[in-house]
């Protein structure tokens, strides 16, 4: 009778072994996909995180290249704004010159005249 019940309650601890055996690698396979699934999950994440910052990347190269295109651009039209500044100055130098000529020409103009036809005779003499 005893070693029927130490048979019995052998062969109850195999079984319960065999079961915590079998959950346990059940356990495992089951965390094993689950870790596989999250791991899945996260690199697509990362590889899309990591195809925006190429994107960006090269956007932001292109943003560096068309600024400093427009930057040369627009010291190009300063310069250009400048001599066309400068250019409209000489030509209000030569307007004020060519007044003064004309104005001393009209003196001497007026000289010669007074000149010419003699001093102006009164008439109360």
């Amino acid at each position: 009778m005893l070693s029927r019940l130490l048979k019995e309650h052998q062969a109850k601890q195999n079984e319960r072994k065999e079961l915590q055996e079998r959950r346990r690698r059940e356990a495992i396979a089951a965390a094993t996909c689950l870790t596989e699934a999250l791991v899945d999950h996260l690199n697509v994440g990362v590889a899309q995180a990591y195809v925006n910052q190429r994107k960006l990347d090269h956007e932001v190269k292109t943003l560096q290249v068309q600024a400093g295109q427009f930057a040369k651009q627009t010291a190009q039209w300063i310069s250009m704004v400048e001599n066309f500044n400068q250019a409209l100055k000489e030509i209000g130098d030569v307007e004020n010159w060519a007044r003064s000529i004309e104005m001393d020409m009209r003196t001497i103009a007026t000289a010669l005249e007074y000149v010419h036809k003699g001093p102006v005779q009164s008439t109360n003499s």
